[in-house]
């Protein structure tokens, strides 16, 4: 029987903010929130306890801001996320060092930037490359089935053939998509009268910007207002252009790691039961199913 070797890269942010809003307040010992921390613990142990989960890495928006800030001042912040939320980043990484897991911890970069970039790295290494996320822009990362994304709370994943079947654009265009449509998310408004129906259609026959045809008698798309959209890009296109880059993920963050590091030997026995007594995680301490030696 082959066995395949896959690399799962986990969205740790993603996991700290479902675990936040999704689950009741939990206090350590201490006083200081870590619902957010136990969740990301206990997903990434499931994870872990999966067929075939041999390597792993996750990484983490340590700091929310980013160079992209430095872009566009209207790009997401920290302003409005919880403070008790904040302060969890170092305390979640800290944990997921004391599984044993490697942890990409983002200053300049953001955590999508980590891994887009390990994909791009090491998908030709692997059989398969796993993105466990629901996040949209990471749908660009998609090639063919080497590497795919994974919403583990939908238990859904999404090859080539997927995003075009959510998003209705190649994987390539997610970002010209991200840009015309806008993303709330990240504070990327998008352009007026680009509706998220209207601009798959136009990226779907030209995929990017610079294909899209200013002048409306060549268009061959289906679509209403053609000159008002013609018009729109081409007046807002240094805006559009500008938001292609800030949705656009970068694949040349410094990684120090080889492949062979993000092997997961198992959890770190002492650094882990001393965690879960300092954050008050009994209920977790039994779980691990390896430890390392």
């Amino acid at each position: 029987m082959i066995r395949l070797m896959r690399l799962h890269l986990l969205d740790g942010t993603y996991e700290l903010f479902r675990s936040h809003f999704g689950r009741p307040p939990r206090t350590a010992p201490d006083g200081t929130e870590v619902a957010a921390t136990l969740g990301l613990v206990e997903t990434t142990l499931s994870l872990l306890r999966q067929p075939g989960v041999t390597h792993l890495a996750v990484a983490t928006d340590h700091v929310i801001e980013s160079f992209r800030n430095d872009l566009f001042p209207g790009y997401k912040s920290s302003e409005g996320v919880p403070a008790e939320l904040l302060a969890q980043f170092p305390v979640a990484e800290e944990a997921l060092a004391a599984l044993g897991v490697v942890v990409w911890p983002m200053v300049e970069f953001e955590a999508d930037d980590a891994i887009a970039t390990a994909a791009a790295r090491w998908r030709d290494d692997v059989d398969q490359v796993v993105i466990e996320t629901p996040d949209k822009d990471l749908a660009q990362c998609v090639v063919g089935s080497r590497v795919v994304t994974h919403d583990r709370r939908r238990d859904v994943v999404y090859d080539e053939a997927g995003v075009w079947d959510k998003f209705g654009v190649a994987p390539e265009s997610i970002p010209d998509l991200l840009a015309l449509v806008g993303d709330k998310a990240d504070g990327v408004p998008g352009l007026s009268g680009w509706g998220a129906k209207t601009t798959a259609k136009v990226l779907a026959r030209h995929p990017h910007l610079e294909e899209i045809p200013t002048d409306p008698a060549s268009w061959d798309v289906g679509v209403r207002n053609v000159s008002g959209l013609v018009q729109t890009l081409v007046d807002r296109w240094d805006d559009a252009l500008l938001y292609r880059m800030l949705t656009t993920l970068r694949t040349d963050v410094p990684l120090a790691e080889d492949l062979s590091d993000l092997e997961w030997r198992g959890v770190r026995r002492d650094r882990f039961l001393a965690l879960c007594d300092r954050l008050g995680f009994g209920a977790v301490r039994d779980r691990p199913h390896r430890w390392q030696e």
